[in-house]
């Protein structure tokens, strides 16, 4: 933290302006996370409806990815920031007044553009905001809003579901939203070099994709949506299905911390030993996690599996920001971020309505026995095919060797 004292009084105002409106973001979004699945369960959805809702959230990011990014590298940030904490302000109220399954799945695929505006800007604000010597800590510092946000959130939707009802739960949630786009609406950004790419050209995002320096990260990200995007959907309903007495909000607590706390160190020491040693440490930290859930069966192996998620999100998501703010020019930031971050939309669009459908036939516990082989499949592929060859890839993925993508 002492890097915070050494910014210039502007800097840290924009800083500290910028971290309050992301932790009013991501405490609005994450209200909802152990809640929503239960809401669509009691407005007579079954398995697989839950799944599809809450998969047709990386519906909207997905869609909304390529334009959004052109817009933050030929607009600025903030325009795209106001966007995404928009959606987190009214997509509660789409909640609020609706049971039907196919309105909660178009409120959901509106509320998804929240992620694809925010976080994306989000990122790309601060790293135009850091000192290159120190941008993987500062990422590291500023990424914290994340697991604030979902040690909050979820502890407030819970108990506000628990003890009034879903009404003043989804009104929290979008005065949360609201109080956010006021924040946000104070956030200064630095003049940045815009995109020159004109419409005729914009074609070019997608094809962007094509570059090692993206596909690889993107993958990774892929793997792990679908583990992410399975886990945040059924892991209410698994604790409810295995009879274990626990606020399913504890569990995203434990993760919380430990993401908060990993990141803490992270970023700092990613300065120091390379991005590819803490994107790897993240697939380990996921893969038990969810080698945790498989096998749960107690309080105890539930939080511990949380935890695991806490330092495997904790972790990947700000490393991949760094090692994609590394292999990237200013005006190509937004496209860089959003087309890495692709992966991980598809990943959590898929997951929701094929991990239902497979839990239907073999029962919440075994799905995470198979998103367990696809972390671990995560693993394999950024170990062999993260830098030109194998033995880079290796070297560079255990913190030995340089990422020969990054741009001097």
């Amino acid at each position: 933290m002492k890097l915070l004292k050494t910014l210039s009084p502007k800097l840290r105002r924009d800083l500290l302006v910028l971290f309050a409106a992301g932790l009013l973001f991501w405490s609005g979004l994450a209200a909802l996370l152990p809640t929503l699945p239960l809401y669509i369960r009691d407005a007579g959805g079954t398995s697989q409806d839950i799944g599809t809702v809450m998969g047709a959230f990386a519906v909207g990011l997905l869609v909304s990815r390529p334009w959004l990014a052109t817009l933050a590298d030929r607009r600025g940030r903030k325009i795209v920031l106001l966007i995404g904490i928009s959606a987190v302000a009214i997509a509660p109220l789409g909640y609020l007044v609706t049971n039907s399954i196919p309105l909660l799945m178009a409120i959901r695929a509106f509320h998804g553009i929240s992620i694809s505006a925010f976080a994306l800007a989000y990122t790309a604000l601060v790293v135009d905001l850091s000192p290159v010597e120190h941008r993987g800590e500062l990422i590291g510092y500023m990424s914290l809003v994340n697991p604030l946000g979902l040690a909050l959130g979820p502890a407030m939707g819970g108990f506000l579901q628990e003890s009034v009802g879903y009404a003043p739960m989804f009104l929290a949630a979008a005065t949360l939203g609201s109080l956010g786009w006021i924040c946000t609406a104070q956030v200064r950004e630095p003049e940045v070099i815009r995109d020159s790419l004109n419409r005729r050209k914009n074609g070019q995002f997608w094809r962007s994709f094509t570059s090692p320096r993206i596909r690889i990260p993107a993958t990774v990200l892929l793997l792990i949506g679908l583990a992410f995007g399975t886990l945040s959907t059924f892991v209410p309903l698994f604790i409810q299905e295995v009879g274990v007495n626990l606020n399913v909000g504890l569990f995203y607590t434990a993760a919380a911390i430990a993401s908060f706390a990993i990141r803490i160190i992270a970023g700092r020491a990613s300065d120091r030993y390379g991005r590819g040693l803490f994107i790897t440490f993240s697939l380990v930290f996921y893969t038990t996690a969810l080698l945790l859930l498989w096998q749960a069966n107690s309080t105890i192996t539930f939080l511990l599996a949380g935890t695991m998620q806490g330092a495997g999100a904790g972790t990947l998501i700000p490393m991949i920001a760094a090692l994609m703010a590394d292999r990237s020019n200013p005006d190509e930031r937004g496209k860089v971020f959003g087309l890495c971050m692709v992966g991980f939309d598809v990943g959590i669009a898929i997951a929701g309505p094929l991990a239902g459908a497979i839990a239907t036939q073999i029962s919440y516990k075994n799905v995470f026995g198979l998103t367990a082989g696809l972390a671990f499949l995560s693993l394999l592929v950024f170990l062999t095919l993260s830098s030109k060859s194998l033995k880079h890839s290796f070297r560079f993925a255990t913190g030995r060797g340089e990422d020969i993508y990054a741009i001097k």
